[in-house]
């Protein structure tokens, strides 16, 4: 009984899937962008944030976070911050970018992921390293959240102290 029940449900999914797919393609909603080829791949961190950067050259300057545009994963001003070390070499439309990006908070994975993309646009073009510099995009940014120590309420925060 327990293996009918099984199969039934993985075939219940498939078709469900297959679905969701069309729709997404009549819809032009999510377009599936297919990265293929060789590809250089770089990392960037940023507090708990890692940020794994492939490199596709030829690209139209697409960009995919953890499998969404970056404009969904990212809104606002996410997608201006990203892409600045492209703007300052001049490579804005050049390559296509596939991103995995995990840990921290927004803010982290944005600057986790523009070191990633700087580091990946080096290693293609050298000659921009000055460019890259200058403004910084090849700096790590070593900050950290302070730890919290005993016998303390936070980092530094101690509890109120009493005469009796």
């Amino acid at each position: 009984m327990a293996e009918t029940k099984k199969q039934e449900k993985k075939t219940s999914t498939k078709p469900r899937e297959e679905k969701e797919i069309k729709e997404l393609k009549e819809t032009g909603k999510n377009e599936v962008i297919d990265f293929s080829g060789k590809y250089i791949s770089a990392v960037g961190r940023r507090k708990r944030a890692v940020a794994q950067v492939r490199l596709y050259e030829g690209g139209k300057g697409q960009v995919v976070v953890n499998g969404q545009k970056v404009t969904d994963y990212f809104p606002g001003e996410g997608f201006n911050i990203i892409t600045q070390p492209l703007k300052a070499t001049g490579h804005g439309r050049d390559y296509n970018f596939s991103v995995l990006v995990k840990g921290g908070g927004k803010s982290g994975q944005i600057d986790a992921v523009k070191l990633g993309v700087a580091r990946a646009v080096l290693e293609v073009d050298p000659e921009a390293k000055e460019a890259l510099k200058a403004n910084d995009f090849l700096t790590r940014d070593p900050r950290q959240v302070e730890r919290k120590k005993p016998g303390l309420k936070k980092a530094r925060k101690a509890p109120q102290w009493s005469k009796r």
